[in-house]
């Protein structure tokens, strides 16, 4: 079962890495780079202060914690426990691949830390805050981060679908303990109701 399911992963990597353009080359490269987020991190933290005002703080500092707590898991006890090899440094089909600018990430790929931090973040902004529209931006924006990684060549699919879990449940950790120790009130129990129409 578990070669069936690793010959799975390797085939629709090679599938869905093989789906390139030079035009596509150079926007999941743009959008696998974690510089090219930071004026939308800025923004989702100005509206969580914007929300929640005094409790912001609580709600940041919950934030910082659940991303540092996805990425160290990540790496330093997920990708260091299991070493599997990312598909770029697979001999048997690192050949195989379409690789951009020579870009091959570290040695170990399981689990990918983009999916993991993406998947913790959208989970944790769209079960805090009762925004309309948001829900869907937030997964498609983990989604496609998670994408461009395969598309890269940098991880397979099993890789994103592990990250992704395991970034949606520590999400769901932080918020339930912010929701039992922090956001007791009941104005906050799903963001602000006046505010919950501004997408």
């Amino acid at each position: 079962m578990l070669d069936f399911l690793i010959q799975l992963d390797t085939k629709l990597l090679l599938f869905l890495n093989g789906l390139h353009t030079p035009l596509f080359d150079k926007i999941m490269w743009v959008i696998s780079a974690k510089e090219t987020w930071y004026p939308f991190y800025l923004i989702l933290i100005a509206l969580l202060i914007f929300i929640y005002r005094k409790k912001s703080i609580w709600i940041v500092l919950g934030l910082a914690i659940l991303i540092t707590l996805s990425d160290q898991i990540s790496t330093e006890v997920l990708k260091k426990g299991f070493e599997r090899f990312r598909p770029s440094h697979n001999d048997a089909i690192k050949n195989m691949l379409h690789i951009i600018n020579n870009y091959r990430g570290g040695k170990y790929g399981f689990v990918s830390s983009h999916a993991a931090n993406t998947f913790a973040g959208a989970t944790f902004i769209t079960n805090l805050v009762d925004i309309k529209n948001l829900r869907w931006i937030m997964y498609v924006w983990a989604g496609v981060v998670s994408y461009s990684r395969i598309y890269l060549g940098v991880h397979y699919p099993g890789d994103i679908i592990g990250g992704a879990i395991l970034g949606i449940l520590l999400g769901l950790m932080i918020v339930y303990l912010l929701k039992k120790f922090v956001i007791k009130d009941e104005e906050f129990e799903y963001g602000v109701p006046s505010k919950s129409t501004i997408l």
